[in-house]
C-alpha cells in the first residue's frame, strides 16, 4: 500500500509538521526527502533501504554517491540527498565564520564536526580567530595521514598570517571513529605551538571529530 493511503497520522511528512523532527526516524526523514519512493518500494522503504546499503546514517552522509548507486535511485534522488547534506554543512558554516565569537570547545565542535565528521579520509584543518575569539575563516590544510611528517608548521604559519589571525583552533578527524588523541597528535600540537608562538598567534585547542563529540586536547589538559 502506498504511503498516501496510511493514516495521516502514521504519514512521515504529516507527522513531521504535526509532531516535529523528533517524532521521525533516520528512514522516516530520508522518505520526507526522497518525496517518492521508486518500483516497488514507497519512500519509507527505500529509506531503509539506504540506511541498509551504507550501513548507517553516518556512512550514507559519508558517502551518499556510493550508497544511492547501490540501491539504484536515479540521479535526481542522488542529488536532493547530495544538496541535503551540503546545505546542512554551509549552515552552520555560515553561522561560525560570520564574526562569531568562541568561548569554550563546544562552541567550535558543532561546526568542525558537521565539516570533519563524514570524511572517510583524514583531514587537518584550522579556525582562524581575531584576538577576541572572532572567528575570520576555516581552512582545511592538509589531506592524508594526519602526522607529524605531513603537517608542515610553515603551511600552518602562513594560513594565520594571511588571515591576520591572532589565534587558532587546530582540528583533524580521525575516520575509524574513535576520538583518542595519540602519541601524534601531541607531537603536532606541540610543534605547532612552538612555531605559532614566534609570530604571537596564540593555540586555544586541539579538537579530534570522531564518531561522537569532538576531542579537546585543551579540556583534557594536553595544551
Amino acid at each position: 500500500m502506498s504511503i498516501r493511503h496510511w493514516p495521516e497520522g502514521e504519514r512521515p511528512r504529516e507527522k513531521l509538521l504535526q509532531r516535529g523532527t523528533e517524532a521521525l526516524s533516520d528512514a522516516e526523514l530520508l522518505a520526507v526527502l526522497l518525496g517518492t519512493g521508486v518500483a516497488g518500494a514507497d519512500a519509507l522503504t527505500l529509506g531503509r533501504q539506504l540506511l541498509t546499503a551504507a550501513g548507517g546514517l553516518h556512512a550514507l552522509l559519508a558517502d551518499p554517491v556510493r550508497t544511492t548507486k547501490l540501491t539504484g535511485i536515479g540521479p535526481a534522488k542522488r542529488a536532493r540527498l547530495i544538496a541535503a547534506l551540503e546545505l546542512a554543512r554551509r549552515a552552520l558554516g555560515e553561522r561560525l565564520v560570520a564574526g562569531t565569537s568562541l568561548r569554550n570547545p563546544r562552541d567550535s565542535g558543532e561546526f568542525l564536526r558537521a565539516r570533519l565528521r563524514h570524511l572517510p579520509y583524514e583531514v587537518f584543518a584550522c579556525l582562524f580567530l581575531d584576538n577576541r575569539h572572532r572567528v575570520l575563516g576555516f581552512e582545511e590544510l592538509f589531506r592524508g595521514t594526519v602526522d607529524s611528517a605531513s603537517v608542515h608548521p610553515r603551511e600552518v604559519v602562513r594560513a594565520c598570517l594571511k588571515h591576520n589571525a591572532s589565534a587558532v583552533i587546530l582540528a583533524h578527524n580521525h575516520p575509524s571513529g574513535v576520538a583518542e588523541p595519540s602519541g601524534a597528535d601531541h607531537a603536532i600540537t606541540r610543534s605547532l605551538r612552538e612555531a605559532l608562538q614566534l609570530i604571537e598567534v596564540r593555540v586555544l585547542d586541539h579538537l579530534i571529530v570522531g564518531a561522537d563529540e569532538p576531542v579537546s586536547m585543551a579540556a583534557l589538559g594536553m595544551l
